[in-house]
């Protein structure tokens, strides 16, 4: 069988020459497929059929794979039909329908498919090819005739076949075409949970969050018990923004199924985002007594004992992680974390240049920027922020951000300025560098950016209390817009009553409109809340002005001692207590 044996090698080389060729796609494309279609479990191991081969045929093949290697992929899927058509091995329809794919050739790959399909009917690779083209093309008939053969085919791996479809068509933002193909199917398969589940996570992607509730609800009454379901019904809560509905699902389920890992997780991850860390942690220590060797809820204990202030606890858990290759890494990171919220700079820094692999890296670098920065070491924070601009090109926007602050650090605002300026040619509509560089523009004395910054931020997101916050405030400095300031401020604070910041802008516009025993109410409130240099210059200045001098002074003297180069607090010093003296 020497003729067999050279058509073997013929194949393997045709399937993997066009990751091989510079003229063509790279590896990462995976072939010449531009669509990832995970092959069945045991198809890759199915026996080559053996099959007589033609000089012709052979010629043909072996003039396909040179002009593969050539990147001549007409002439190569040609060879390949023209085997496919001649030979019955379904080996070289599927070779065709790659190439078709990767030339973007339609029609070519329908006729590919059709004949992979023909010769291998139950090839569900071909299948689900198939069905992502009738979907593509908005043929409901073919759709449904694809996807019930793969629902005969496999049931088990049904599920995972229409979340690949999904998958691959969410990108084209083709989401609707898949919906409406599951809803065709769910005609035929009433009975059929998996459809109601994606047709569930379908409806979320389009936002439609009571169009998702009552399909998850479908998928349920048909598996009460399904785990996934259960799960996804609780995060459509929290989507919503019901964390309490979300608490009672998942509290109802870990209950009727205690022995659930997923539940229980997804149960410890809504009460911490709910801030009842205490729950969370009695719902993780429930997990890890079940299993011992569950290292991920460790991790997630030590995050809970870092909220909850038990500083040491999260330690001892993060140091005992060291030993663990896969945790290594995010665990000295967390170190790092716990020493620079101790003022321990130096051992903070040491555990951040420790993280020199994992998903923290980047994290660390820029954590022991900030530290450096703090500490005033600009040269030393400037150089590796330089080399995070080469090894992360992907994080540009976060750079720039950085580099701003580190300018703005060391009172260089027009630098700041002029970088930010220059960003937005590139990112004109990103929210964070219109904030900054509003922020900066106050600072170099551009108050019409200032404005029209956030106003576009606004413009976008009218709810952005950042946003409402900085203008109203930056509002009061002109008596003639202190109407609209107070409209900026209001809004704020209906939409955020306990954030000190906002307390502390609307007391101080209280204050600007002659309201002093008011503004000392609201400042007050922030100071309690957040003992911020700025915060604490108003409620001086606003307690001078009521004539309770010396608790002004008590408070400016007791600020200026942690900060003593505060801007804030120099500006009431040099305008107040010395106009005093």
């Amino acid at each position: 069988m020497l003729i067999f044996r050279l058509l073997s090698v013929v194949a393997l080389v045709a399937l993997n020459s066009c990751a091989d060729s510079p003229a063509k796609p790279s590896a990462s494309e995976g072939t010449v497929a531009p669509v990832k279609i995970a092959e069945t479990k045991g198809e890759a191991r199915q026996k080559a059929p053996k099959t007589s081969i033609d000089p012709d045929v052979l010629f043909t093949l072996l003039t396909a794979e040179l002009a593969g290697q050539r990147g001549q992929y007409d002439i190569a899927l040609e060879g390949y039909m023209e085997a496919a058509k001649r030979v019955h091995d379904p080996r070289f329809a599927e070779r065709a329908a790659m190439i078709a794919m990767y030339m973007k050739n339609s029609n070519k790959t329908n006729e590919a498919v059709a004949l992979w399909l023909h010769q291998d009917p139950k090839n569900q690779t071909a299948r689900k090819i198939a069905a992502l083209l009738a979907l593509r093309a908005g043929d409901k008939k073919a759709s449904a005739e694809h996807l019930n053969v793969l629902l005969a085919v496999d049931p088990a791996g049904f599920e995972g076949a229409l979340l690949e479809l999904a998958g691959v068509l969410q990108k084209e933002g083709k989401i609707n075409a898949v919906y409406e193909a599951l809803d065709a199917l769910s005609l035929q398969h009433p009975d059929q949970a998996d459809i109601y589940y994606i047709q569930s996570l379908l409806a979320m992607q389009k936002k439609d969050k009571n169009l998702a509730e009552a399909k998850i609800q479908q998928a349920l009454k048909l598996r009460p018990d399904w785990d996934n379901a259960l799960i996804f019904q609780a995060q459509i809560a929290v989507f919503s923004g019901d964390l309490n509905k979300a608490k009672e699902l998942l509290k109802d389920a870990a209950v009727k199924y205690p022995d659930n890992s997923k539940i229980n997780k997804m149960y410890a991850q809504v009460l911490i985002k709910a801030e009842n860390y205490t729950e969370a942690l009695e719902v993780y220590q429930k997990i890890i007594s079940a299993d011992s060797k569950d290292l991920e809820s460790q991790f997630a204990v030590g995050l809970v004992y870092l909220q909850l202030d038990q500083d040491q606890r999260a330690e001892d858990i993060f140091k005992k992680l060291l030993e663990q290759p896969e945790w290594q890494y995010q665990s000295r990171f967390y170190l790092g974390k716990i020493e620079e919220k101790q003022g321990h700079a130096k051992k903070a820094l040491a555990w951040f240049d420790k993280v020199t692999d994992g998903p923290f890296v980047f994290d660390a670098s820029i954590s022991a920027i900030a530290l450096l920065q703090k500490d005033k070491q600009y040269d030393d924070a400037s150089a590796r922020l330089s080399l995070l601009q080469t090894k992360f090109p992907k994080q540009k926007l976060r750079l720039i951000l950085v580099q701003a602050e580190l300018y703005s650090q060391q009172k260089q605002y027009e630098k700041s300025f002029d970088l930010l300026t220059k960003a937005l040619i590139d990112f004109p509509d990103q929210k964070e560098l219109l904030y900054t560089r509003a922020l900066m523009a106050e600072r170099v004395n551009k108050p019409e950016i200032v404005e029209a910054d956030l106003k576009k931020i606004l413009a976008v997101e009218p709810n952005n209390v950042e946003a409402l916050n900085a203008l109203g405030y930056t509002l009061l400095g002109k008596s003639s817009r202190y109407a609209d300031a107070e409209k900026y401020l209001q809004k704020a604070l209906n939409l955020e009553p306990d954030e000190a910041v906002i307390i502390d802008s609307y007391g101080w516009l209280q204050f600007k409109l002659g309201n002093t025993e008011r503004a000392l109410d609201y400042l007050q409130q922030a100071y309690e809340k957040q003992q911020e240099n700025e915060i604490a210059a108003h409620l001086a200045e606003v307690l001078w002005a009521l004539g309770k001098k010396d608790e002004a002074r008590k408070l400016f003297n007791k600020a200026i001692k942690e900060s003593p180069d505060d801007e804030y607090l120099r500006d009431f010093q040099r305008r107040i207590l010395k106009g005093a003296q």
